[in-house]
């Protein structure tokens, strides 16, 4: 194995990470050992995933603002902080929806679970939703919301209604 050495660094780098599980030379070497201590550096690499949330200065927020759009083509579900920075979001489409079926209601209720668990996860107790729109995941997205741990305080409907504003096309003849 000595003799491989004719390999550059780049290319020995990747052949010994193609193959992890090998012993070394070592024939005392236990290939459990190597399995543990694999396992204990993906467990710091996760604890290091949760120190670095914290370094970036995200503080748990208990309170915050859900904001649904449910259009007739699509469901978006951004949970905010009070003042109106994001927290999480979610979309149909980023739920792995597409064409017709991002408009259902079952739709709705997988985008409004996965918003909802991740704010759950940034320490958020409760919501106070606005449902914008006419689509079919309005209600159906609440009720996921709630299912997710968080408790909805006021529900209001935020959809844009014309008080006769712009004028209309001209009538048609046909």
């Amino acid at each position: 194995m000595v003799e491989k050495n004719d390999k550059t660094p780049a290319q020995a780098v990747s052949a010994a990470e193609a193959v992890p599980a090998k012993p070394a030379a070592d024939a005392d070497a236990k290939p459990s050992a190597a399995l543990d201590g694999a396992l204990a550096a993906t467990g710091d690499e996760a604890s290091k995933a949760v120190r670095v949330v914290r370094v970036k200065g995200q503080k748990a927020v208990p309170f915050g603002i859900a904001f649904i759009n449910a259009s007739f083509n699509n469901t978006m579900v951004t949970i905010t902080d009070a003042k109106g920075g994001t927290i999480s979001w979610s979309t149909s489409g980023r739920a792995g929806f597409k064409g017709s079926r991002k408009s259902t209601a079952f739709a709705a209720t997988v985008v409004a679970q996965e918003a909802g668990r991740q704010a759950v996860g940034r320490g958020m107790q409760e919501v106070e939703v606005r449902v914008q729109g006419a689509g079919a995941g309005r209600e159906s997205a609440i009720r996921a919301l709630q299912s997710a741990g968080l408790n909805v305080s006021v529900i209001k409907d935020t959809t844009p209604m014309p008080h006769n504003g712009c004028r209309a096309r001209k009538r048609r003849r046909v």
